[in-house]
């Protein structure tokens, strides 16, 4: 078994690794859009303070922040057989599905479970995504 913190991303926001691999299972925790310098992909801030989040934006962040935290596991998305998202609005349902059938297809992809959430640790984030991964050691 073996945890680690991966080099480049933002610092976890408590006590867990980005990624636990058990035997061929990987495991990579709950992971936003946020980047290593707690900055947001897909949050734009205009002149006057007015904030816009773009849920195809975080979507896609997110899913490429868990590829690369995969690969340092010699895995990617190809790997992953389960997925649990978090979305603070079901609203944004249709825009998260639509980036996320860019990912992955019905017909090979992972098993995946959508719920709604009264809020992420920071305003601007709309969605957050925890995946379970299989690759042999």
């Amino acid at each position: 078994m073996s945890s680690k913190l991966v080099e480049g991303k933002a610092k976890p926001r408590g006590a867990y690794p980005h990624v636990k691999r058990v035997g061929d299972f990987i495991y990579v925790s709950g992971t936003s859009s946020r980047r290593s310098d707690n900055t947001f992909d897909g949050v734009e801030v205009d002149e006057m303070g007015t904030t816009n989040l773009d849920i195809r934006k975080q979507t896609a962040a997110v899913l490429e922040n868990i590829d690369s935290i995969l690969k340092e596991e010699n895995a990617s998305l190809e790997n992953v057989v389960d997925v649990t998202t978090f979305l603070v609005n079901m609203n944004d349902f249709k825009g998260y599905n639509e980036t996320y059938a860019k990912y992955f297809k019905p017909e090979n992809g992972p098993t995946r479970t959508t719920v709604a959430v009264h809020q992420l640790p920071h305003p601007h984030l709309l969605i957050e995504i925890k995946v379970v991964a299989y690759k042999k050691i």
